[in-house]
């Protein structure tokens, strides 16, 4: 006799508007009432480096002999105006992640990969640890609208200055860091009581646009004997705009950062809905510099999904300068390691899947203030497994870029790239592979 309890399997249909994953949220909503908080980045499938390709050189172009031609990879941040510029040996940065969202030991250890190859790390919200500070070769000191932890004496420890108006994760809105991360010693750094979630603001409290900024930037200058360079972060939102005014306030470089990128913690709905792919603001960004007369003359460092080599590649032939990398460094580090898979699983999560930043219970000992669980990532070990994943992203750009005749990194452009989507060519701003047809230009066919 036909069991008529469960359904049909041949009749079953997902609906594509209420699939599992939206009726799952919404039960969790009407059972908890309040809104879910995640770390990491947009997870929905995004149009991104992926959908371009290089035009390698064969006839019509020379390649460049991997064992006898040099392929350069240096680059100087903040020589507009900074009387001490940062020199990076590599055009890959360590992106700001604050000691309180990630434990001392993960800051330690971001500081000892990124010295050992020549390159700078920042500070994140929250303020500037000894620790940090005495491993780091070059540090960018982040200045956010919490102003948690600013003093002059840490600006003037710094080798940059970074203003964050702007997170691509979520442009718009401020920091967030639950109860269960600060630790005293946060707190103390903070000026916050301990074990009480806080929400910082989501704009500065004494400017409201451009000419404010303009003034801000000049009190820093003044702060630090015009040494350092100041930049200004945005997220990938009304781009070109933002970096144009960012420019007339006198930066000398911007940091942009694409909707790919990550973040400690803030609410999902944010992530997933809020801010534009890195490709389309990339393209912008450089559009708004070439405009004004100042595409390397004022920097730019892009950040958003960065993870091979290839992405790196790709974004300086776009127009970048440097890149910086955050959730790829922590994955360097361990974070997501299979080592811990029994651990996520009592988490209800996986490795691959772990996003609950947040709550500070990582196993790898990075996202988290727990001393135990801290303790577990050793900054000596960690520094040189970043170390070495920065290596790679350095070689696999270089071959790259000797692959298409270029001696440097920098040498890379968008004519040699072409795009495998309509949507990757409109946003990149280049040509459907095989044809001159750049969506939304006119042209082509």
């Amino acid at each position: 006799m036909e069991n008529r309890s469960q359904p049909l399997s041949s009749g079953l249909r997902e609906s594509a508007t209420f699939n599992r994953h939206v009726i799952h949220e919404i039960q969790r909503a009407a059972q908890t009432g309040i809104y879910d908080i995640r770390g990491w980045g947009a997870k929905r499938s995004l149009p991104h480096f992926d959908d371009l390709v290089f035009l390698g050189a064969s006839m019509s172009r020379y390649p460049l002999e991997g064992y006898r031609e040099k392929c350069e990879t240096g680059v100087i941040l903040g020589n507009r105006f900074a009387s001490k510029p940062l020199h990076l040996d590599i055009p890959v940065t360590i992106a700001g992640m604050s000691f309180g969202s990630l434990s001392g030991s993960a800051k330690e250890a971001l500081g000892r990969g990124a010295s050992e190859v020549g390159t700078s790390t920042t500070t994140g919200d929250g303020g500037m640890t000894d620790e940090e500070r005495a491993h780091s070769k070059m540090l960018v000191y982040q200045y956010l609208p919490s102003r948690y932890g600013m003093n002059p004496h840490d600006l003037r420890r710094a080798d940059a200055i970074e203003i964050v108006l702007g997170q691509g994760a979520k442009p718009g809105g401020g920091g967030m860091l639950l109860g269960q991360k600060i630790s005293d010693r946060v707190a103390g750094m903070r000026t916050l009581p301990a074990g009480i979630d806080q929400r910082s603001a989501c704009r500065h409290p004494d400017w409201t646009g451009p000419d404010d900024l303009e003034i801000k930037i000049q009190e820093l200058r003044e702060i630090t004997d015009w040494e350092k360079p100041i930049y200004i972060k945005v997220g990938a939102s009304r781009t070109f705009y933002d970096v144009t005014l960012a420019v007339k306030s006198g930066a000398d470089v911007v940091v942009l950062d694409g909707m790919q990128g990550g973040t400690g913690a803030t609410q999902d709905v944010f992530i997933e809905h809020v801010g534009i792919p890195t490709l389309p603001a990339l393209r912008q960004a450089v559009e708004a510099l070439s405009e004004l007369g100042m595409h390397r003359k004022v920097q730019l460092i892009v950040s958003g999904g960065i993870r091979n080599g290839a992405d790196v590649a790709k974004a300086l032939a776009m127009g970048a300068d440097a890149v910086s990398i955050g959730t790829a460094a922590l994955i360097a580090l361990g974070c997501n390691s299979p080592q811990y898979d029994a651990e996520y699983q009592k988490l209800g999560s996986a490795a691959g899947f772990y996003d609950d930043y947040q709550d500070g219970k990582d196993p790898a000992g990075i996202t988290t203030q727990d001393p135990e669980l801290a303790a577990r990532l050793d900054p000596v070990e960690g520094g040189h497994r970043l170390a070495n994943y920065l290596r790679v992203l350095t070689m696999e750009a270089q071959t790259i870029a000797r692959a298409c005749g270029k001696s440097h990194v920098h040498n890379l452009e968008p004519e040699d790239l072409a795009a495998l989507t309509i949507e990757s060519a409109a946003m990149a701003g280049v040509p459907i592979a095989g044809t001159d047809w750049i969506p939304g230009k006119r042209g082509g066919f």
